[in-house]
């Protein structure tokens, strides 16, 4: 990203010490984003840790220890506990606030941003100074739902996910790690995070079950879909944690109103930013895995085929690094957008 100002920012970083909060300050340095300060925030526990930021070790403060009037935009890590206490507080103070947590999501004043997908939303300033980064799952997802919707409207979506521990957060992914070492040991593991063993297991929900049967992750799903497309396509949605550390996947399976080809679709995504096709039939065994994923920027589409079950229909594969685009990368792609908006960034200051 070539940034047209040479303004530079004061940066705060939530939920520093987290899985998300520290892949974002890993990407603020690889794209080289115009910080002036780096201010890393943790709960008491974490405080006085240090965190490292182009080859700096920066302690971590806390919430009170902060005068956010000096902040001009933060990227909010930690989740809806830590959202809800603090969000008004901050853009109060005049600091924008990019968030990765659930709490704002839906909230018709919080734009919902993926910036292939929604970015001239962004045009209409924020409310309430808060921007909000969809479920990292529902990123990779809209991305090709928006790629597949230029060749023909969709009708009906039904997909499974395989969404990996760490989308749960740090403990999850010791949690993965501690389980396979006991079970290996001939020990009994011990489940804290997660509801049941995750290594060498799958779990077919993620969340709470509510009344209907649905989890909470199957709802945003669906809820946010609608949000960022701005459509009613119908969702079905199963979601199932995987025992891998990184990497989200998903099988999905499109119903269009018009005639589809594959050729259509490898068309499309050809020419969608941030999608890669990895497909191919010789053999070989050419699709995107989570391992394939670590590590990379791109959303990545497999498995491209008919679905001979239904008039107008594909199936396909898409594998993302869920910490990488599927949270932090995003984020910092909305900052990039508000940024050549304004460079003051006083469009996205909350209005009083």
């Amino acid at each position: 990203m070539r940034y047209t100002s040479a303004k530079e920012y004061n940066v705060a970083i939530v939920g520093a010490t987290g899985s998300t909060g520290g892949k974002t300050i890993d990407i603020l340095a690889e794209r080289k984003f115009p910080v002036a300060n780096l201010i890393p925030i943790a709960s008491n526990r974490f405080a006085g840790r240090e965190v490292s930021f182009r080859n700096k070790s920066i302690k971590v403060s806390t919430f009170e220890n902060i005068d956010f009037s000096d902040i001009d935009l933060a990227f909010f890590c930690a989740g809806n506990t830590v959202t809800r206490k603090y969000a008004e507080q901050v853009t109060n103070c005049g600091t924008v606030i990019i968030d990765k947590s659930s709490y704002f999501r839906l909230n018709s004043k919080v734009p919902l941003i993926i910036p292939e997908v929604n970015a001239k939303a962004l045009t209409k300033g924020a409310p309430l100074g808060i921007v909000s980064t969809p479920n990292c799952i529902v990123v990779p997802l809209a991305m090709t739902l928006k790629a597949l919707s230029e060749i023909s409207p969709i009708k009906r979506v039904v997909i499974s996910t395989y969404q990996s521990v760490s989308g749960a957060g740090r403990r999850a992914i010791d949690e993965l790690f501690n389980q396979a070492k006991t079970i290996i040991a001939a020990g009994s593991p011990v489940a804290e995070v997660f509801q049941k063993q995750i290594a060498y297991n799958v779990i077919p929900a993620i969340g709470d079950i509510g009344a209907l049967g649905t989890c909470d992750e199957e709802e945003k799903i669906s809820t946010e879909i609608c949000k960022i497309l701005k459509s009613d396509v119908k969702v079905a949605v199963t979601c199932v944690r995987v025992p891998t550390f990184i990497g989200h996947c998903l099988s999905l399976a499109c119903e269009f109103v018009k005639p589809v080809t594959e050729k259509d679709a490898f068309e499309v995504f050809e020419n969608f930013e941030g999608i890669v096709t990895l497909d191919r039939r010789d053999g070989a065994g050419v699709f995107a895995t989570p391992i394939d994923v670590q590590g990379e920027d791109g959303v990545y589409v497999s498995r491209i085929r008919k679905d001979h079950t239904v008039k107008n229909g594909l199936m396909l594969w898409i594998a993302c690094d869920n910490l990488r685009k599927g949270a932090a990368l995003n984020s910092l792609q909305i900052a990039e957008e508000m940024i050549a908006e304004d460079p003051n960034l006083t469009m996205f200051k909350k209005q009083s």
